[in-house]
């Protein structure tokens, strides 16, 4: 299984990036997937979850609002919309696939698979 994210780059505050993560190796007809990101010098934090059904999402409080999680099935990709961008989002963005139902969103450890990243620079 490999998972591939891309839509990274440079971008004003205020500016709007989406990133996009292709998944290949294996179809899941249900599986959560989640956003996570990771700044200098600080840990791997979540962002967003979407459940396996995609019936349920979950938003880290600090992006509520400004981004949006989604995922086309039949493209097998998850999508990461975020709106008003701040310095404070810059960050490596990871997707992570957990490919058990009932997984628990926020839960790092319930995502078995990741990609490499893709860097998100927000200037002020």
């Amino acid at each position: 299984v490999q998972l591939l994210e891309s839509g990274g780059g440079l971008v004003q505050a205020g500016g709007s990036l989406r990133l996009s993560c292709a998944v290949s190796g294996r179809t899941f007809s249900d599986y959560g997937v989640a956003w996570y990101r990771q700044a200098p010098g600080k840990e791997r934090e979540f962002v967003v979850g979407l459940g396996w059904r995609g019936d349920s999402t979950l938003y880290a409080d600090s992006v509520k609002g400004r981004f949006t999680i989604s995922r086309d099935n039949a493209k097998n990709t998850v999508y990461l919309q975020m709106n008003s961008l701040k310095s404070e989002d810059t960050a490596v963005y990871y997707c992570a696939v957990d490919p058990a139902p009932y997984g628990t969103l926020w839960l790092e450890a319930s995502y078995d698979y990741w990609g490499q990243g893709t860097q998100v620079t927000v200037s002020s």
